[in-house]
């Protein structure tokens, strides 16, 4: 782990920094309760409760709010690795895929463990000056340690350089 890396670590495990960053760059994320659990060089856990400001009609966390926070967790990654680079480097969701397995009740965290291969890629837009793209997972589980719903995010990463 490089020392930008362990920086990025810091300030979004830090509890007012971020929340401040949701606050001012995600706002949405931040009022629906969306917070960073961990983070490291391989996989990013973000957690969304049900609450009332992430709640719909029929008694479960909507699942634009599940969305939220998968996204999160394999955007956090993304932005790790693109922060501070020379040259910097873009990225873009450009497809989202859902499946939804059980009623979202309670706290549901999301875990992306596509660290690695998400630093593999973003060198790799670097070197060869053009995008590439990872179809990024995400499995949110609640309380119980079942299966709610899972995420597939794809990514793309282009070098501005």
């Amino acid at each position: 782990m490089n020392s930008n890396e362990n920086k990025f670590i810091q300030q979004m495990t830090h509890p007012l920094k971020s929340r401040a960053f949701l606050l001012l760059k995600l706002p949405a994320a931040f009022f629906s309760g969306v917070r960073i659990k961990s983070i490291s060089a391989e996989k990013c856990e973000v957690s969304i409760p049900y609450k009332w400001f992430s709640q719909n009609p029929f008694r479960s966390t909507y699942f634009a709010c599940l969305a939220m926070a998968a996204e999160m967790s394999t955007g956090v990654l993304g932005l790790m690795q693109v922060i501070e680079r020379k040259p910097s480097v873009s990225m873009l969701v450009v497809n989202l895929e859902a499946n939804y397995f059980k009623k979202a009740v309670d706290l549901t965290t999301f875990v992306c463990e596509d660290g690695k291969q998400i630093e593999k890629l973003v060198d790799e837009a670097i070197a060869t000056g053009e995008a590439r793209s990872i179809k990024a997972k995400s499995v949110g589980k609640n309380k119980a340690g079942e299966i709610v719903a899972e995420f597939y995010i794809t990514w793309s990463f282009k070098s501005k350089g």
